[in-house]
């Protein structure tokens, strides 16, 4: 019979109410709100015993007609892949049937219900959200889940990413966890935190539970000590020493530590059967009481033993077995001997089914042996398969780790640790990948594995510090590797220092030595091997050996099966005027990644697709392209460089945006004038008509291939120009000898164009100047390139008007006026009027497009709604729900004038 002096945490927390008035009334704001349709998320935090989780009940418990979803978290299912979900999730998983096909994959695969697909986080998270918008078409869901700080790293994805997409919905995701240990996960969601009591409330709660014989010393020493923790005075009240608090006088290290160690003491005052049965219910984490009770069996206890638990409070039972609080289960669990410990594990290992719940089972077993055991850690190495196959990338490194440390034989072991170490660095854990790679290096290591530990130095410091230092030791690294990924090593290490690496000379002596390097291929040369081979040959040779050697490496990527490093060679398209495969192989990359769900890769890509866009003139595009890459990027919390939307505004001619995003991209690499800051200044300057400024910033982009730093080829036009209008032809000699060489060796239309212009600017008094400005127009006009184009009819135009042609220049700097406000180059359509009113004539005045009035993820939206994409399909794409791309769709609606998808379909067009 349980002892009116013992109550459950849920009670201690309910009795503490008459403090929690506030806290109360805003968890039933948030649960109103979502009711009503706009929902939302809270984190409630506070230390052990604060009475988090009885505050969450008595909101919740009360809810009529709503689906309530719950999880816990426990530090023994932490490492296992997404545990948590299968929690929360697993009651309503049949409503997976309405998911989009990627979508019910991805969680028949988490679930075991299918095959696994090794689906990215970001498609679990649009799953979940999913099925829990299923779930709110028929009631509001209310998803609760308690001590996250014991939740599994898959699972914490899955529910920040669900947390920040609620707005319009009717869900609320309701979080607690124990504080001050904050979840970067959740940092920038709303905090509901729980003080401690106040003295006055400390001794009304005292007074209506507790003993009525405490005198008031007594009673004031528990008050002091419990700092306005219920469970503190609840426990301290309840079991009193003879100075008014449990047990000795030794200090502890915190309160928390005070209470673990007192309920740790009351599980050993238990009859020794009891004892070991509350052992074995802490290290079983579910609370399968089915599970227990052969576990029990398999160990000679009687199940019936844990009654004298629940008479003493510690724990209850039925359905699941629950304790009455974390810290009662941790402090069992410590209380008991290693050897204990291994003999409630290894029953728990022996009665779980190895065919429904392996890596439980695995688990359990790993947490049984003594010292290694070779067929554990084969077990536990298949657990880690499994677990990255459903996508859970931090549990396979956790089950790699054990699995390494497991292991009989040194040089097995080392090898193993080396795999858990990449599992560590893929996880986004770079510290621990660190700390295997130190212990893999002292065993004694095959070469083979000597190199890998090498390689993995190496490219934990790379992804950290992407320093030049980093680099070398890329570069060092590859050496020892087989020549294929020798080859990707270097690509990787050369590629990235060509955006970062700015030091006078580093970066061609990088090249060097990486084509001193590289063994050669065998056979047929992969593109990857193609590429690499390209740059370096764009880094270090003259353009007419570089071309040809570039455009192979185009070409063979135009029928690539993987999205991977496709960015490099659509910008090696651009750089050789080859508008038609760059156009291609972006949009190839596009579809790649979202086809296979490489979403770290889509980001990018979406980045590289927006860069030829603006190029092309096609900025409505580009802004679609970027916006959907800053939704993968916040859905992923993932932050990428700002040279697309640098360029775009270059482009704009939009000085406070351009202005804005340098200061930004300075602050994150560190340097300044990388190669898209070059480019964009010097677009934005020629818009501007600041010449001087423009030239500058072309001659510094000649200095850094002195100085060997990578430079984009694209910048020779804008130098060219810039040089032109401040009368100092022979500063673009350089630049006219390499589109030259170029145009001799390509004769697309755009790079024959660029040669035609370039020569018409720097020698206006030719005889066939007037001939070059027309062929160069009729080239650009079969090109992509729109914002070109426009631009030749600019200068000719400008060209005509000073050769007193006036006529012939109206009709030129008209037809450029209109062009270049149409695609939205507000500078160059600016620089085209001044020039038309020289003439005489002011520019027509064409009516505001309406699509202007939207933001850029608002002209998205419509961007694929007109292309007849349903709401449903829209919110896959943005990471959104489709109530929200719905009330998206309404604000537009209201914006444009208009009522219906019909009529928004003709606006687009």
């Amino acid at each position: 019979m349980t002892s009116p002096h013992q109550s459950t945490e849920k009670d201690t927390g309910a009795m503490s109410f008459v403090a929690r008035r506030e806290e109360l009334r805003e968890l039933g704001d948030l649960l109103r709100s979502a009711a009503d349709g706009t929902g939302g998320a809270l984190v409630v935090a506070a230390e052990a015993g604060m009475g988090k989780s009885a505050l969450v009940d008595a909101a919740v418990g009360g809810l009529a007609g709503w689906q309530v979803l719950r999880a816990g978290g426990t530090e023994f299912e932490r490492d296992l892949p997404y545990a948590g979900l299968h929690q929360l999730c697993t009651s309503v998983i049949e409503h997976r049937a309405g998911l989009p096909p990627v979508q019910r994959s991805a969680l028949e695969s988490v679930f075991g219900l299918g095959g696994e697909t090794t689906p990215n986080p970001l498609t679990i998270g649009m799953a979940v959200l999913g099925l829990l918008l299923e779930l709110a078409q028929e009631q509001p869901v209310c998803c609760v889940v308690d001590d996250i700080q014991w939740i599994d790293e898959g699972t914490r994805q899955v529910l920040g990413f669900v947390a920040r997409r609620v707005a319009a919905e009717r869900i609320a995701v309701v979080i607690a966890e124990r504080s001050p240990a904050a979840d970067p996960a959740f940092t920038d969601l709303p905090h509901l935190l729980l003080a401690g009591l106040g003295d006055a409330d400390a001794r009304a709660l005292l007074s209506s539970t507790a003993r009525a014989d405490l005198d008031d010393e007594v009673l004031e020493r528990i008050i002091a000590e419990a700092g306005g923790n219920p469970l503190a005075l609840m426990e301290f009240s309840d079991r009193t020493g003879p100075l008014g608090l449990p047990g000795d006088d030794r200090p502890r290290a915190n309160l928390v530590d005070a209470l673990e160690e007192q309920f740790a003491r009351r599980v050993q005052a238990l009859p020794s059967d009891a004892r070991s049965l509350v052992v074995l219910a802490a290290a079983e984490p579910v609370g399968d009481l089915g599970l227990v009770r052969r576990a029990a069996h398999l160990l000679g206890l009687n199940p019936a033993e844990l009654t004298a638990a629940e008479d003493e409070g510690l724990l209850s039972l039925g359905p699941r077995l629950r304790f009455r609080h974390p810290l009662v289960r941790s402090g069992a669990y410590r209380s008991a001997t290693p050897a204990m410990r291994r003999q409630v594990h290894g029953a728990l290992a022996e009665a779980t089914e190895a065919s429904t719940d392996p890596d439980r089972r695995a688990w359990h077993r790993a947490h049984a042996v003594v010292d290694t055991d070779e067929e554990v850690a084969v077990e536990l190495v298949r657990s880690a398969g499994r677990a990255q196959g459903r996508g859970g990338i931090a549990a396979s490194a956790a089950f790699l780790e054990r699995a390494a440390l497991l292991t009989p034989d040194a040089a097995d072991q080392g090898a193993r640790l080396l795999v858990a170490a990449r599992a560590k660095l893929d996880s986004g854990a770079p510290a621990a990948a660190r700390e295997l790679v130190a212990q893999a290096e002292r065993r004694p290591l095959a070469p083979v594995d000597r190199a890998e530990a090498r390689l993995l130095r190496a490219l934990i410091e790379f992804h950290v510090a992407r320093s030049p230092e980093a680099t070398t030791a890329l570069v060092d690294a590859a050496a020892d590797l087989p020549p294929a990924r020798a080859r990707e090593t270097y690509l990787e290490a050369f590629s990235s220092s060509m955006f970062v690496d700015r030091l006078p000379g580093r970066l061609r002596q990088l090249g060097l030595r990486i084509r001193e390097q590289a063994p050669p291929w065998e056979d047929e040369p992969r593109p990857v091997d193609l590429l690499l081979e390209a740059l370096l040959d764009q880094m270090l040779v003259p353009v007419e050996q570089a071309a040809p050697t570039m455009r192979r490496a185009v070409d063979a990527f135009r029928t690539a099966t993987s999205p991977w490093w496709l960015e490099l060679a659509v910008l090696m398209a651009l750089d050789l005027g080859e508008d038609e495969a760059a156009a291609t192989l972006s949009d190839r990359q596009v579809q790649l990644a979202r086809e296979q769900g490489a979403f770290a890769v889509l980001s990018q890509a979406l980045r590289i697709h927006a860069i030829t866009r603006t190029i092309f003139g096609r900025y409505e595009e580009a802004d679609a392209s970027l916006a959907e890459a800053r939704a993968i990027d916040e859905a992923a919390g993932t932050v990428n460089m700002s040279f697309a939307e640098l360029i775009l505004a270059g482009w704009r001619g939009d000085t406070d945006r351009h202005g804005e995003l340098r200061s930004t991209m300075r602050q994150r690499i560190g340097r300044d004038e990388a190669v898209g800051e070059l480019y964009s200044t010097a677009v934005l300057r020629n818009g501007l008509t600041d010449y001087p400024a423009a030239l500058d910033f072309g001659l510094a982009s000649q200095q850094q291939e002195r100085d060997g730093s990578y430079v984009a080829w694209s910048i020779d036009s804008e130098l060219v120009e810039a040089a032109a209008r401040v009368g100092r032809p022979e500063e673009a000699a350089t630049a006219v000898a390499r589109i030259e060489a170029l145009a001799r060796t390509d004769r697309s239309n755009w790079a024959t164009a660029k040669l035609l212009l370039a020569q018409a600017l720097l020698d206006p008094a030719a005889e066939n100047t007037d001939t070059r400005y027309r062929e160069a127009i009729d080239l650009l006009a079969q090109s992509e390139v729109r914002a070109c184009y426009a631009r030749a009819r600019l200068v000719y135009g400008e060209w005509l008007r000073r050769e007193a042609r006036r006529a012939e220049a109206r009709a030129e700097l008209q037809a450029a006026h209109e062009s270049l406000t149409a695609i939205g180059a507000t500078a160059f359509a600016n620089r085209a009027a001044q020039e038309l009113i020289a003439t005489g004539q002011r520019p027509r005045r064409e009516g505001v497009n309406p699509l202007e009035l939207l933001t850029a993820q608002e002209r998205l939206i419509v961007g694929r709604v007109s292309g007849g994409a349903t709401s449903k399909e829209v919110a896959v794409a943005l990471f959104l729900s489709p109530r929200t791309i719905d009330a998206h769709l309404r604000n537009i609606y209201r914006k444009l004038g208009i009522s219906s998808r019909r009529q928004l379909r003709e606006l687009a067009l």
